[in-house]
């Protein structure tokens, strides 16, 4: 019988990114000058269905999650309803704060340091996901570390792995997305969410966490980025393992291949900052394998998509249509992946 769902149903974090541009990051007591500020969609649910929506995604997109009754919380409502993104599953709570980030980044450099209120997202609970008739065909759930409720262990592991067993249950395919609190605490939130996926896309600070697998250095080691790869199926995903840093990704998929991509050569002058980009890399990988896509053209997406994010000081702001971000790709090239 030929699959029907249709669509990528985004669950998690919802908050608003106060992205402020300083000249400088100060010490303490000391003062910095701000030059820009402007608010924009932040959070792994929240910025996965905005990407999508910006790349011209050919199916629902929708959202789950909680905001509060406050101005921030209306402006994620309006976002969702300029960008087409249903929200029948995100709920108001009256009395809460909506979930913000102020997101302090340095002129020129584009570094960037957060300081997060964990707000509405602190009391999400896997009550508010309702997987009765859903449609959808790819959960994509974040992140694990910076909700409360979520975070709480139970019988079976935590809200984030019963969320995920539900879904699957339900017969949606699920990705997870973190981010990145301490190693130790990585570990013990989603390596129990691990045998629950189809999917996972992650950084290679995330992937070193999780598998034990030292992935950083001076430089890319692509060999030890697959081995984190596979030790991630080993670890129970049952489908696909990409793991992304600056220099490219690379992705293992079970009883199959090993892929390697190398990131977009974007010009220095194109670059305002490097927020949201692991976001944007993820939302391209997403919605290739949502449309069938092979494995190698979800990662030169997720390359190209997360490249052309670099041009704006928030998550989304830059985000094409995926053909516009192929493109730019083809035109700027890409970096050797070895």
């Amino acid at each position: 019988m030929r699959d029907v769902r249709s669509g990528i149903l985004c669950g998690g974090s919802i908050l608003i990114d106060v992205n402020t541009v300083v000249d400088r990051y100060p010490p303490q007591e000391h003062v910095a000058i701000i030059e820009e500020e402007e608010l924009d969609s932040g959070g792994p649910a929240f910025n996965m269905a905005v990407n999508l929506s910006r790349l011209g995604a050919p199916f629902p997109v929708d959202l789950v999650g909680l905001v509060g009754d406050d101005a921030h919380g209306r402006l994620a409502l309006e976002i969702c309803r300029r960008a087409g993104i249903g929200t029948r599953g995100v709920a108001v709570r009256v009395g809460l704060a909506t979930s913000y980030t102020r997101v302090m980044i340095v002129r020129g450099d584009g570094r960037r340091t957060f300081f997060h209120r964990k707000g509405a997202n602190a009391v999400l609970s896997a009550t508010q996901f309702d997987f009765a008739g859903a449609a959808a065909k790819i959960f994509h759930l974040g992140a694990p570390g910076v909700h409360d409720e979520l975070d709480r262990p139970t019988e079976g592991g935590n809200g984030f792995s019963e969320v995920l067993a539900r879904a699957k249950k339900a017969g949606l395919e699920t990705n997870l997305e973190l981010v990145s609190v301490a190693p130790e605490r990585i570990r013990a939130l989603a390596r129990p969410c691990l045998p629950h996926l189809d999917f996972i896309v992650i950084n290679e600070v995330e992937a070193s966490a999780l598998t034990g697998v030292p992935v950083g250095g001076p430089g890319p080691d692509w060999p030890a980025a697959g081995a984190a790869a596979r030790a991630l199926l080993a670890l129970g995903v049952s489908r696909l393992a990409v793991i992304h840093f600056p220099e490219g990704a690379v992705a293992a998929e079970r009883g199959g291949r090993d892929y390697r991509q190398g990131s977009v050569r974007v010009p220095p002058g194109d670059i305002k900052s490097t927020n949201g980009a692991g976001d944007a890399f993820a939302s391209g990988v997403l919605f290739g394998l949502h449309e069938g896509h092979p494995v190698q053209q979800c990662l030169k997406a997720g390359a190209c998509v997360a490249a052309v994010s670099l041009a704006s000081h928030g998550p989304s702001g830059a985000i094409r249509p995926l053909a516009e971000c192929l493109a730019y790709g083809e035109r700027a090239g890409y970096r050797p992946a070895r």
